[in-house]
């Protein structure tokens, strides 16, 4: 056994392992949104509607690369070059990650909402009828989706984030080294813009966000890569790639649609639509890295 090789294996093993941990964790550059004080609501807005943007890019991104497979798989299966299981479990990869990002985190929402929206009435007749008390109750629970819609965000870039692990880890496991650094080098810039959409949201809150809260979103957002970098190098699976595509689409399709209604109250259609502007063009401008990378 050649030892100075097999050293030198490891060692660019395990640099890999680092930049595909470094190239998540980018995503903590764009979270110092979240602790800007004493901005107008007119910039607010302006901010959540970029955020929009990147997370309408997201969408696009994510559907396409998943249905890029899946769809690949279902033709070869048509023209008999591969067995019609493998399209049925592709598909039901794909609808079944929809359905669970999507409808999953819809149920979750209606559950907790109805949970919230009770609270009011059970103080009904004691202090929850004053003005101040009630106030006070509302703000609470502005507080509290706040910070939840910022980690419904985190969780659905981090699925979409394990999925760009893979490709990388699965680049790496098959000799093209070179690409593999490329889409580190990639997908670092894009989980920057990332970190904007998961801070957007917190924003609205009248105190700073805890440092502990936003690292803590931060690595589910942008740990996945590194996870998905680790995996990808020692196992392949289209299957599995397409599910937490899939997944992530569903996920973030529906805090986009929270965080728009949330918009449409803070400012006008001009402010929205420019600052969703901006945000897709953030989107395609760094994903274009990936795609030079790729060429």
């Amino acid at each position: 056994m050649n030892c100075p090789k097999a050293v030198a294996e490891l060692l660019e093993y395990v640099q890999l392992l680092i930049l595909g941990a470094i190239a998540g964790l980018t995503i903590l550059l764009g979270m110092p949104i979240a602790v800007l004080q004493n901005v107008s609501l007119r910039k607010k807005g302006f901010l959540n509607a970029f955020a929009i943007g990147i997370l309408v890019f997201l969408i696009v991104d994510v559907f396409d690369h998943a249905w890029e497979t899946a769809s690949e798989t279902s033709v070869k299966a048509f023209a008999g070059t591969a067995p019609p299981s493998a399209a049925v479990v592709v598909l039901a990869a794909m609808f079944g990650g929809i359905g669970v990002g999507l409808l999953g985190l819809t149920w979750y929402g209606t559950r907790y909402m109805k949970k919230q929206a009770s609270r009011p009435r059970i103080a009904h007749g004691s202090v929850a009828t004053k003005g101040g008390v009630v106030r006070h109750e509302l703000q609470l629970i502005q507080h509290v989706e706040s910070y939840r819609l910022s980690m419904m965000i985190a969780i659905g870039i981090g699925a979409h984030n394990f999925s760009e692990g893979l490709a990388i880890g699965q680049s790496y496991a098959s000799g093209a080294i070179g690409l593999a650094l490329m889409l580190i080098i990639g997908f670092a810039a894009h989980n920057t813009t990332e970190g904007f959409g998961i801070a957007a949201p917190l924003t609205t809150l009248s105190k700073r966000p805890s440092n502990r809260f936003l690292l803590l979103a931060g690595l589910i957002g942008g740990g996945p890569t590194f996870v998905g970098t680790l995996l990808g190098s020692i196992w392949s699976s289209p299957v599995a790639y397409v599910f937490f595509l899939a997944l992530a689409g569903g996920a973030l399709v529906y805090v986009t649609m929270l965080m728009y209604s949330s918009g449409r109250r803070q400012v006008g259609n001009d402010i929205l639509m420019l600052g969703m502007f901006i945000g897709l063009l953030a989107g395609f401008l760094t994903d274009l890295l990936v795609t030079l990378a790729g060429a």
